[in-house]
C-alpha cells in the first residue's frame, strides 16, 4: 500500500491527499500546497502519475518539473496539451474561481513537451495498469497496482472525508458525462481491487459497497439538479434550492467533516456542472436548454 501525503491544502487537513508508492508520486496537488508534500518526502520522485489535470490534483506538476528537470509526468492524451500550455486550462479554471485562483492554486507552469508520456489506457507503467475513466473529466485515467490490487482512482470514485463515510460526487464544469462517469465506475469495480486511493480523501477499504454508494449519489444529484431546473429553471432560485438540499444531506451524514467537504467540491460548482451536462443532454436531443 502507498504511503498518503496530507498536503493541508489552505491550511487544513483531509482536503487533498497525494500518494508515494515506490518513489512515485499519484497527483501531487496544487503549488500553493506543494511545500508541504515536499516535506514529506526523502527523495525525489522518479514520476508523476496524474489521474487528470485539474489544478487540485496536478496543479504543482509543473513546479516539480522545474525542481527536476528530469522528471517524467504520465498524463492522458486529452490532458497532456494543457500540461505544455495551460493557458486555456487556466482560463477555464480563472471563469470558476476569478480572484482566488493564486490563493487557492499557486503558480502553473507548463511541463515540457519531452517529459510528458502520453496514455490512452491499457498501458502499465511502473506496475500499474492504465484504465481510461471518463465522466467526471474527460481526460481522466485511474491507476491499477497490479501487485498489491490498490486503485488510485482520482475523482472518479468521488469525495469521502474521513470518519465520515458519505460520498459526494464532485461535478464542476466543463465535462461532466453521467452516464460515462457509470461505466467508469463499473470499469473500476470490476476490477476488484484491494483498496480505493481518493484524493479526496484516503484510503477506503472496502472499495465495492463505497463504489455503489457513489454511483447512487452521482445519479441522484443528477436527478436532483433535473427537477429543480423543471421546477424553477435557471434562476437564482434553483440554485438556493440546490444549495439548500444538499447541505440537508451532507449535515446527514457528514459527520462533523463539512468544512473540508465544501473545501474539496464546492457546491455551487457541483451545480454548475449538472446544470452543463443537462444543458448539453437536452441541446443534443434538439430541446431548449
Amino acid at each position: 500500500m502507498s504511503r498518503p501525503i496530507d498536503v493541508l491544502h489552505l491550511g487544513r487537513e483531509r482536503v487533498i491527499c497525494a500518494f508515494e508508492i515506490d518513489g512515485l508520486i499519484v497527483d501531487p496537488g496544487p503549488s500553493s500546497a506543494v511545500e508541504n508534500m515536499l516535506r514529506e518526502l526523502s527523495e525525489p520522485p522518479r514520476a508523476l502519475l496524474l489521474t487528470h489535470i485539474h489544478l487540485d490534483h496536478a496543479g504543482a506538476t509543473g513546479t516539480l518539473v522545474r525542481r527536476w528537470p528530469s522528471l517524467q509526468v504520465y498524463v492522458h492524451e486529452r490532458g497532456a496539451p494543457h500540461l505544455v500550455d495551460p493557458s486555456k486550462l487556466l482560463r477555464s479554471a480563472g471563469q470558476l474561481y476569478g480572484d482566488d485562483m493564486d490563493r487557492l492554486w499557486g503558480e502553473v507552469l507548463p511541463v515540457p513537451e519531452e517529459n510528458l508520456h502520453v496514455l490512452v489506457g491499457g498501458e502499465t507503467v511502473h506496475g500499474f495498469r492504465v484504465a481510461y475513466t471518463p465522466g467526471h473529466a474527460s481526460h481522466h485515467v485511474c491507476y491499477f497496482h497490479e501487485a498489491c490490487g490498490d486503485a488510485y482512482v482520482g475523482d472518479v470514485a468521488g469525495v469521502r472525508i474521513p470518519p465520515s463515510d458519505f460520498v459526494r460526487p464532485p461535478t464542476p464544469p466543463p465535462d461532466i458525462d453521467v452516464e460515462q462517469w457509470e461505466r467508469s465506475i463499473d470499469m473500476v469495480a470490476a476490477r476488484e481491487p484491494q483498496t480505493l486511493a481518493l484524493t479526496h480523501f484516503g484510503a477506503v477499504a472496502e472499495p465495492l459497497p463505497h463504489l455503489e454508494k457513489m454511483k447512487g449519489q452521482l445519479s441522484r444529484q443528477a436527478d436532483l439538479v433535473r427537477r429543480i431546473l423543471d421546477e424553477h429553471g435557471d434562476t437564482p432560485q434553483a440554485v438556493q434550492a440546490f444549495i439548500e438540499e444538499s447541505a440537508r444531506l451532507a449535515a446527514a451524514a457528514d459527520g462533523g467533516t463539512s468544512g473540508a467537504l465544501e473545501t474539496a467540491v464546492p457546491i455551487e460548482q457541483t451545480w454548475m456542472g449538472l446544470r452543463r451536462y443537462w444543458a448539453k443532454r437536452a441541446e443534443r436531443a434538439g430541446q431548449p436548454g
